[in-house]
């Protein structure tokens, strides 16, 4: 039987940080060794179990969480693959996360589902690597782009403005395109688009919303 990958959740929420542990504790391929509350403690966690998997929070007491993963990658030694759980989801963040080598970045809420997808991926990627001399172009291509696969972005449309569209949902209030458009600072055509790729994967959902004259379509994430 296959050993479970191990995890350390970084958050300073400790109610958050115990659901996100309840997330991982329903994978049976994945077991939380530690959860550590600020930026020095997580550091010093990823240190003292060299877990497969880090669960990072941005906002971190004592210094943030990009920089426990600056501080992390500089090390010598096995290398975890980070996936951001946040509620930050500005273009400069997510793009200084991904060139930090984020494996997969999650805007706050989201579902276990949504986890559970990005902890699969993260094994299968692994797997890749297990006793292999190399790589074919194939396996090459899916490593490269492990941080798309379940988005699948159309033409035209981009990671970091999907990551600001994912935080204006909610998966207890529905939101029109105009009013993601506005929150976002997009167009509300570009808003549809990014909302209905959203539906496509099964990130989000589309129901009506009825008032005076014809109904219009409104999203909820996707729990």
């Amino acid at each position: 039987m296959t050993a479970p990958l191990s995890v350390v959740i970084v958050d300073d929420d400790s109610a958050i940080a115990a659901l996100h542990e309840r997330f991982v504790a329903a994978h049976p391929g994945f077991e939380v060794r530690e959860v550590a509350g600020d930026g020095p403690s997580a550091v010093a966690a990823i240190q003292a179990h060299q877990p497969d998997v880090v669960l990072l929070d941005f906002h971190l007491p004592g210094f943030s969480g990009l920089d426990v993963l600056r501080a992390v990658r500089a090390t010598a030694g096995p290398q975890p693959d980070f996936i951001a759980v946040t509620a930050v989801r500005d273009v400069e963040s997510v793009r200084a996360a991904r060139a930090a080598g984020v494996h997969h970045y999650l805007v706050k809420p989201f579902s276990a589902t949504a986890l559970r997808n990005r902890l699969d991926e993260v094994a299968h990627d692994r797997r890749l690597f297990e006793g292999a001399a190399g790589l074919h172009q194939d396996e090459i291509d899916v490593l490269f782009t492990s941080g798309s696969r379940a988005q699948a972005l159309p033409k035209g449309l981009s990671t970091e403005t999907l990551a600001s569209v994912l935080g204006a949902l909610r998966p207890d209030a529905d939101a029109s395109a105009t009013e993601v458009s506005v929150a976002v600072g997009i167009s509300r055509v570009s808003a549809r688009r990014y909302l209905e790729h959203l539906v496509a994967s099964g990130r989000a959902a589309r129901t009506l919303r009825y008032s005076t004259g014809r109904p219009s379509s409104v999203y909820t994430l996707v729990e």
